[in-house]
């Protein structure tokens, strides 16, 4: 799990960030204040790996608290101004998030906290297959061959070109077992876009079958999608 803390002392921001990240696979909340030296206390004793740090605050502020710390964890800064982002660089800021702050921006900042190896990528797959356990036998199943995947309450459905895996397993963890073509589309489906043939700003089309595309996830699918050239 990425540890997240979120420092800023206007509670409707805090409250919008902590929906964003609530909606974050791996994503968990470990504070959220509007007292800077409240996290400054936090941060000395326990582990946080990304903060949404505000800069306009009593006490306190943002630009403070990164120049005091010596190692601190990854930081995308939250301000309703845009005066101190060339200074903010200077201390290895991930992103600078301009208020109101909007969930495709909150998006592509993730997307760049990713690239950052703070939430760690997929790993390297060392073959061309999924091994699942279905009907209590281990199965290979090719990569290629998979269309989508699907939440189905406590099991998935992985489709196939040519049959329907039901499994018990979790959209999350199945997820680290997959290359980067796959990717999240919806709270319940995870796309092969290799395997795309049109898409839409709300679905996909495989093999004639539409998939979702929700607000929380298109950004990094089309971004994803225009790197394979699919769109």
């Amino acid at each position: 799990m990425i540890k997240i803390g979120i420092i800023d002392d206007e509670m409707l921001a805090r409250k919008v960030l902590e929906e964003y990240c609530s909606k974050i696979d791996n994503f968990e909340l470990v504070l959220s204040t509007g007292n800077p030296l409240e996290f400054v206390n936090f941060i000395q004793q326990n582990e946080v790996d990304l903060i949404f740090l505000d800069i306009e605050m009593p006490e306190l502020n943002g630009m403070e608290i990164l120049r005091s710390m010596i190692r601190p964890p990854k930081v995308i800064l939250t301000t309703a101004y845009s005066e101190y982002a060339l200074e903010s660089y200077d201390y290895g800021v991930v992103d600078y998030l301009v208020k109101p702050i909007k969930i495709e921006r909150f998006l592509k900042a993730i997307h760049k906290v990713s690239a950052s190896k703070v939430i760690e990528p997929k790993k390297n797959i060392g073959n061309e297959e999924l091994q699942i356990k279905h009907d209590g036998m281990l199965v290979n199943i090719s990569f290629k061959s998979i269309l989508y995947i699907q939440s189905f309450g406590n099991y998935l459905k992985i489709f196939t070109d040519s049959r329907m895996y039901l499994i018990s397993e979790t959209l999350i963890n199945i997820t680290t077992l997959l290359p980067d073509n796959f990717q999240r589309t919806h709270k319940s489906y995870i796309a092969n876009l290799n395997r795309v043939t049109k898409a839409t700003r709300t679905d996909l089309l495989i093999d004639n079958n539409t998939i979702p595309v929700s607000s929380m996830y298109k950004v990094i699918v089309f971004e994803k999608l225009e790197g394979l050239s699919k769109i």
